[in-house]
């Protein structure tokens, strides 16, 4: 073989094993796509236990100003508030019971290696209780903003770290025009103290509507190679005695 075909050679295997890289790639972030959804569909219809299997055993989820860590606190709150307050007690859904919250617009960045990865979605829930289904009738809109962690395990994709920021809620019938400010219930009481409580409270806890924080973003700028650092917002209006 000549010097030439060898470094011709040389070439193709570096092309091959750049465009292997690549592939790889693009199959990891269609995994975690597809495991992000996944994560959406089970937790639409209350399947609890189908969820929680989607973490990594040092996975955590921050929710609600609290961070539920490792495989316990995982459960504790799918398996002990979610099913409590959502399942009646158990897996399944419940008749004339509405949580769909579809997963939209996924930005996906895989490490080189294709060991972790770091994901942004978005969430836009329709939520509520038939007026002939036993409990409270209420119908309300929710939007919020996933920056989410996940780790490659035996060659599976898992979630690391499920960071949901609730945005806005908003009743159906008067809409987001008309939510009270801090309306929703954050957390203030660690587990054992809350026996389905958190293990952790995040300092500060998150803001939410009329706040209009923006979640960091995991990804720098695309042109022009920058991270978004926070700015200044307006104070909100004085509220009259």
């Amino acid at each position: 073989m000549t010097d030439a075909e060898s470094q011709e050679l040389e070439g193709l295997r570096r092309a091959v094993a750049e465009l292997s890289q690549r592939v790889s790639l693009m199959e990891d972030r269609e995994a975690i796509r597809a495991l992000q959804y996944k994560y959406g569909y089970y937790l639409d219809k209350c399947l609890y236990e189908e969820v929680v299997a989607l973490f990594s055993p040092t996975g955590e989820v921050r929710f609600m100003g609290g961070i539920f860590k490792g495989t316990e606190g995982v459960r504790r709150l799918y398996c002990g508030r979610f099913r409590e307050r959502h399942g009646q007690g158990r897996d399944g859904p419940n008749w004339g019971y509405l949580l769909d919250h579809p997963q939209l617009q996924g930005v996906i960045d895989v490490d080189p290696d294709g060991r972790r990865a770091r994901a942004r979605f978005r969430s836009l829930m329709q939520a509520g209780r038939h007026v002939l289904a036993p409990g409270e009738t209420r119908q309300w809109w929710e939007g919020g903003i996933y920056e989410n962690e996940y780790v490659k395990e035996d060659g599976i994709w898992k979630i690391r770290v499920l960071d949901y920021r609730t945005q806005w809620q908003a009743d159906y019938a008067s809409g987001w025009a008309h939510t009270p400010p801090n309306s929703f219930p954050f957390y203030s009481v660690t587990y054992p103290d809350d026996p389905l409580g958190p293990d952790e409270l995040m300092d500060p806890h998150p803001a939410l509507w009329p706040d209009t924080e923006v979640v960091p973003f995991h990804y720098p700028h695309p042109v022009t190679g920058q991270r978004w650092t926070p700015r200044e917002r307006p104070a909100p209006p004085r509220q009259e005695a």
